[in-house]
C-alpha cells in the first residue's frame, strides 16, 4: 500500500495582500518531517507527525511569523489548520518553526509523507533553473506501518542545519540523528526536489557544491575540492568552498531493522558560504567507547581556536532527552563557557540496563567561535564551527560464575550447567548457551560482544534471562565420551516489543559479552587413536605405527580392541587387521599396532578402532573411534629453482594453528633427514611449504643446497596436533608422512581423465525400487587418455582423486584417493552409503611426484521421482485401505503441498505431509461424501540443483464408503 501525505500551507484568515507577500517572501532554508506512533487502548494506527522548517529571517521574517498553521493532507483526508507549536531563533538569521498533528492511518502499509512550500531563496548557486525564488521547497518521509514494528518512530534530527561555511575552510554538518528504537541508521546524498502538481517530488537541476568554482582545493591544499557524506556517521563534509553564496543540498537518513529498511527521512538544507576573516575552531577527536551497562562514563571534551576567539561548546543527542531514552540521562557541563583559545566540557552518563542496545549512541559535540576581545571589527566577524561525534556502545553485563556438574539422564552422558542470576532482568531477554569441543580462549575485547565468528562454538540452547540452569544432553542423544567440552553463555536482548499497548523498555537489541569459559572433561569411556605415523616408505614393505590410549577401567572386563584399515585417506572399505584382548592393565602393550607390508609410497591409509566389552559373558561392541588417516605428502605446482610441497591428514585431533616440521634428505648422508623448516599453519589450506634450498632450521645443523632442475630431492613432514583434552596424553601428537622424492624439472602434469557415471533408467524402475535399501551407491568409471589437446599425457599415474559436490555449482570436495591397477588405463569407484543419488563428480589424476591434473569432465546424477498414488480408497473404518497415501514409499521427496477438490472445484483438504495420510475428512474433521475427487500435488524432489523446481502431479481418486 502506498499513500501520500502532503503539507499545503493555507492561511485563510490573511488578506490578499498578505497572501501575495507570502508568495514572494517565504524564503525557506531547510526542513524535514518526522513521525512516531502513539500508544492507544484500542491499538489504532495513531501517529504524531512533526514538520520542522527553517526560515530565512533576513528576507522572510514576516512570512515566517505569520505562518501560524498549515494544512495537512492524509491520503484523501484534509486535516486543516494544524497549529504551529513553537518558533525559535536558532541563529545565523534563521528561525525554526515546528508544526505537529496527530493522525490515524486507515491501515498498515508504506506511506509517503511530504511537504511543499513557496519559495526558496533567490540566487542559490547550485540548483535551477534560475531564478531560484520561483522554485518551491519539497521534502518527504517514507513511513512503514507494520504491526511487528510496535511503537516504531522515525529518527529525529537533533542538530539544526544553520551553521555558516567559510571560503577555503572545511565545512562539516551532522544532523545528529537519533533513533530511540535502536534501529540502524544509514546516510546518503539526495537531490533537492520541488513539488509537482500531483504532490510528488521532482528533482531540480542540481550539481554538488564543490562543482561551483571547480576544481578548487581542500583546506589542506589538495585539489580538487571534495563534497561527500559518510554513510555510517552522517558527517556531511565540504572540503572546501570556493565561491561565496547560497547552496542547497539534500540527504536521506535511512532506518534499518534486522537488515530490512523500514523508513527514511529527507532533509533539504541550505549552506551559506561567506568570506571568513577568521579560522574555524577545532574539536579534539574522541575515541569510540564500549561499556558494560551500569558503567559511569566521564568523558572530557576539548576544543581550541588558534586565533584566540571566544568558544561556545555545546552537545546534542538522544541521551539527553527523557522522551528518547530511559533515565538516567546524560549531562554536559562547560565550566568556562566562552573562554578564549580553548574550552573544555565534561560529558557524564550513568548507564543502566535500560540503555542496552545493538546500535551505538551518537553524541554530537559542536564548538562555535565568536569575536574575542582582540578582534578589531566584531561586526564583520563570521562565526564558524567544528563538530565531532562520540559513539558509545552499551552492551549487557557479562554473565558470571558458569559451572557444570555431571547429571543423570536417560540419553547418557549429560551435564547440568549453572550460573549466577543475571544482573539485567529485561523482559524477552534470552540466555544463549554455546558449546564447542576442546577448551578455547576468546580474546578479551570490550567491544567484542557475543561469540566471535570462527571460534568453533555452536548454540545448543537458550532460556529466559531469569533462569540459572540448563541441562546439556546433546538434544537427547548424549554427549560423546573422551571429549573435553567448552561452554560459554551470552545474553541476547530483544528489539522493542511489538505490543502497541505496552511500550516497555527502550532497549534495542544487542547482546552481552560472552561469559568466562567453563571447560569440563567427560569420562574417557572409549579408546582414542593418537598416532598414525609412517615409519617406512616402500611399495611393498611400508610400515605405519598406530597408537591409542586405553579408556578408564569399568564393568565389562575383559575387553577387546579390533583394529581396521582402509586404503586411502578417505577410504571406507575397512578390513580388520588385528584383535587385541585387554584387561586395561596399566603398562600392558595393548595400545599400539605396527602395520607392515604396505605400499606407503603410493597410498595413504585410514584406520579405526572398535571397542568391545564383556556383558553377560559375551563380548558386545561398545563403540568405535573416529577414523584417523596417515599423513600424505604431495608435490605442488612446479616453481623455478624450488620445490613446493603440500600435505594433509584426516584425523580426529586438531593439526591446525600449530608448527609443522619439514625434513629434507641430506645427499651427503643418504637416509639421513635434516630438519629444514618449521611451518606455522592455520587451516588445512596452509599445509604447504616451498623449498628454495635454504635450511631455515639451524638447531640440527645448517645444510643449504641449490635446487637443480635435473636432480631429485626427498622430503618428509611431521605434523603436530592435539585433542585439546587434558585427559588425553600425550597432549601433543606427532605423526610423520611418507617420504616423497621429487624433481623440480617434473613439470608435466597428468591429463584429466574421462569420467562416466551409471545413470538411472527411471522408466524401468518399480515404485518400491528404493524402499528397502539401507544405502545407495553411485558407480563411477573413467579412462585415462594417452593424449589431451594434442599433447602427450604423463603415463606415470600413481593415483586418482575423486571429488563430489552435493549440488551443481558448489565446490566439490575430495572424497577418495584411488590407487591405479597395474595398467593405469581405466578404473572405478563406488560411492556408497548414500541416501540420495543426486550430486556431481569429477576425477583428477596424480603422478608419482604428486602433481595433479586438471579436473575431468563433471558428471551429475539425478534421482528418479518415486511418487505413485492410487485411484481409489475406502475410509469406512475397517482398517483396510482407509487412508489415501502413496504406494510403497515416496522416495527422494523433500517437501510437498497436496490439495483435494470436489467435482465443483471447491477445496476440501490440504496437507504438507509427504505421505498425505488423507482419511476422507476435511481439515475441519468432517467426513466428505463418497464420490470422485481431484487432487494436485506440488512435489519437490531431491536434486543436484540447490533449488529444484517442484513437480506438479494432478489426478483423481474415487472415495468409497
Amino acid at each position: 500500500m502506498r499513500s501520500s501525505l502532503r503539507f499545503l500551507l493555507l492561511i485563510a484568515c490573511f488578506s490578499l495582500l498578505m497572501s501575495v507577500y507570502r508568495a514572494e517572501a517565504t524564503h525557506i532554508r531547510a526542513g524535514e518531517i518526522t513521525a512516531r506512533r502513539i500508544a492507544t487502548s484500542n491499538g489504532s494506527l495513531l501517529f504524531e507527525i512533526k514538520l520542522t522548517a527553517y526560515f530565512d529571517e533576513i528576507t522572510g521574517s514576516q512570512a515566517s511569523a505569520a505562518q501560524n498553521t498549515v494544512d495537512i493532507y492524509a491520503g484523501n483526508d484534509l486535516l486543516s489548520r494544524v497549529p504551529r507549536v513553537s518558533r525559535v531563533d536558532v541563529g545565523n538569521g534563521t528561525t525554526k518553526n515546528e508544526y505537529v498533528v496527530r493522525h490515524t492511518f486507515p491501515s498498515a502499509g508504506l506511506f509517503r509523507i511530504s511537504f511543499e512550500e513557496d519559495k526558496r531563496n533567490n540566487n542559490v548557486l547550485n540548483i535551477g533553473p534560475p531564478p531560484t525564488n520561483n522554485l518551491n521547497f519539497y521534502v518527504s518521509t517514507t513511513l512503514e506501518i507494520n504491526a511487528s514494528l510496535g511503537l516504531n518512530q522515525t529518527p529525529v534530527l537533533l542538530n539544526s542545519p544553520i551553521d555558516l561555511a567559510a571560503v577555503g575552510q572545511r565545512y562539516i554538518h551532522n544532523p545528529g540523528a537519533f533513533d530511540a528504537d535502536g534501529d540502524s541508521l544509514a546516510y546518503r546524498l539526495f537531490i533537492p526536489q520541488e513539488a509537482t502538481t500531483n504532490g510528488d517530488g521532482r528533482n531540480l537541476e542540481y550539481v554538488h557544491p564543490n562543482q561551483i568554482g571547480a576544481p578548487g582545493q581542500t583546506e589542506a591544499g589538495a585539489s580538487p575540492a571534495t563534497f561527500s557524506m559518510d554513510n555510517i556517521t552522517g558527517d556531511l563534509i565540504w572540503d572546501a568552498p570556493v565561491t561565496r553564496g547560497f547552496y542547497n543540498v539534500a540527504f536521506i537518513v535511512e532506518e534499518w531493522r534486522d537488515g530490512i529498511p523500514i523508513g527514511q527521512i529527507v532533509r533539504d538544507m541550505q549552506i551559506i558560504v561567506e568570506d571568513a576573516r577568521n579560522d574555524r575552531p577545532l574539536m579534539d577527536p574522541l575515541p569510540d567507547i564500549c561499556v558494560e551497562a551500569g558503567t559511569l562514563i566521564n568523558q572530557q571534551v576539548r576544543a581550541t581556536d588558534k586565533n584566540g576567539d571566544r568558544l561556545t561548546l555545546t552537545s546534542t543527542g538522544g541521551v539527553y532527552q527523557s522522551t528518547l531514552i530511559s533515565p538516567a540521562l546524560a549531562s554536559f557541563t562547560v565550566p568556562q563557557q566562552g573562554s578564549q583559545a580553548a574550552v573544555t566540557g565534561q560529558f557524564v552518563w550513568q548507564t543502566s540496563c535500560n540503555h542496552i542496545r545493538l546500535e551505538p549512541y551518537d553524541v554530537l559535540f559542536k564548538v562555535e567561535d565568536s569575536p574575542g576581545s582582540g578582534v578589531p571589527n566584531p561586526s564583520l566577524f563570521r562565526k564558524l564551527v567544528d563538530m565531532t561525534t562520540l559513539n558509545i556502545s552499551v552492551y549487557g553485563p557479562k554473565p558470571t560464575n558458569l559451572r557444570g556438574v555431571a547429571a543423570t539422564d536417560p540419553a547418557g552422558i549429560a551435564y547440568r550447567l549453572t550460573w549466577d542470576a543475571y544482573k539485567c532482568q529485561v523482559a524477552g531477554a534470552k540466555i544463549v548457551i554455546y558449546r564447542r569441543e576442546g577448551c578455547f580462549d576468546i580474546p578479551e575485547d570490550v567491544c567484542l560482544t557475543g561469540i566471535p565468528a570462527g571460534s568453533g562454538y555452536q548454540e545448543i540452547g537458550r532460556t529466559d534471562a531469569n533462569q540459572t540452569t540448563f541441562l546439556d544432553n546433546n538434544n537427547g542423544e548424549g554427549l560423546r565420551p573422551a571429549v573435553s567440552y567448552s561452554y560459554r553463555i551470552v545474553v541476547e536482548f530483544p528489539r522493542p516489543g511489538a505490543n502497541i499497548n505496552e511500550p516497555g523498555s527502550l532497549i534495542g537489541g544487542g547482546e552481552s559479552l560472552a561469559s568466562e569459559e567453563f571447560c569440563l572433561n567427560l569420562p574417557l569411556m572409549m579408546p582414542v587413536i593418537t598416532n598414525v605415523t609412517v615409519d617406512s616408505t616402500s611399495e611393498t614393505n611400508g610400515v605405519i605405527s598406530v597408537r591409542w590410549i586405553r579408556p578408564e577401567a569399568a564393568a565389562g572386563l575383559p575387553a577387546q580392541y579390533r583394529l581396521f584399515r582402509a586404503v586411502g585417506q578417505n577410504g571406507t572399505s575397512f578390513t580388520q587387521l588385528a584383535t587385541i584382548n585387554t584387561n586395561l592393565t596399566a603398562g600392558a602393550p595393548d595400545t599400539f599396532f605396527v602395520d607392515r607390508a604396505l605400499n606407503t609410497l603410493v597410498n595413504a591409509y585410514n584406520y579405526k578402532l572398535e571397542y568391545w566389552v564383556t556383558q553377560a559373558g559375551q563380548l558386545v561392541k561398545m563403540d568405535e573411534t573416529e577414523t584417523a588417516s596417515s599423513v600424505r605428502l604431495e608435490q605442488g605446482a612446479a616453481e623455478p629453482a624450488s620445490i613446493r610441497l603440500s600435505w594433509s591428514a584426516l584425523v580426529p585431533w586438531d593439526n591446525a594453528n600449530r608448527i609443522h616440521r619439514v625434513y629434507r634428505e641430506d645427499k651427503t648422508r643418504p637416509g639421513t633427514f635434516n630438519r629444514i623448516a618449521d611451518v606455522s599453519v592455520q587451516g588445512t589450506q596452509t599445509f604447504t611449504f616451498t623449498d628454495d634450498g635454504s635450511d631455515k632450521y639451524a638447531a640440527d645443523g645448517t645444510v643449504n643446497i641449490t635446487i637443480q632442475p635435473d636432480s631429485t630431492y626427498c622430503y618428509k613432514v611431521e605434523t603436530v596436533g592435539s585433542y585439546n583434552n587434558s585427559q588425553i596424553r600425550p597432549s601433543v601428537l606427532y605423526n610423520f608422512s611418507q617420504i616423497l622424492c621429487v624433481s623440480s624439472s617434473d613439470t608435466t602434469k597428468p591429463c584429466p581423465p574421462v569420467l562416466e557415471i551409471d545413470l538411472l533408467d527411471c522408466a524401468t524402475l518399480q515404485p518400491d525400487a528404493f524402499c528397502d535399501q539401507l544405502g545407495l551407491t553411485n558407480n563411477l568409471s573413467w579412462t585415462y587418455p594417452q593424449q589431451s589437446e594434442g599433447k602427450d599425457c604423463d603415463p606415470n599415474v600413481a593415483a586418482y582423486k575423486v571429488y563430489f559436490a552435493r549440488y551443481e555449482g558448489d565446490t566439490p570436495a575430495l572424497i577418495a584417493t584411488v590407487t591405479t591397477p597395474p595398467v593405469p588405463l581405466a578404473t572405478t569407484f563406488a560411492h556408497q552409503g548414500l541416501t540420495s543419488f543426486a550430486g556431481c563428480y569429477y576425477v583428477t589424476a596424480v603422478n608419482r611426484f604428486g602433481a595433479e591434473s586438471a579436473p575431468s569432465n563433471t558428471v551429475c546424477k539425478e534421482n528418479c521421482p518415486m511418487f505413485v498414488l492410487p485411484n481409489v480408497f475406502t475410509p469406512n473404518g475397517d482398517s483396510k485401505n482407509d487412508i489415501f497415501q502413496p504406494y510403497e514409499c515416496p522416495s527422494f521427496v523433500v517437501s510437498m503441498e497436496f490439495r483435494v477438490f470436489n467435482r465443483w472445484g471447491a477445496q476440501v483438504f490440504d496437507t504438507k505431509d509427504v505421505n498425505i495420510n488423507w482419511n476422507g475428512k476435511t481439515n475441519a474433521g468432517k467426513d466428505v461424501s463418497a464420490g470422485q475427487y481431484y487432487y494436485e500435488a506440488k512435489v519437490v524432489f531431491e536434486s543436484s540443483q540447490r533449488n529444484p523446481k517442484p513437480t506438479i502431479i494432478k489426478g483423481w481418486v474415487q472415495l468409497l464408503r
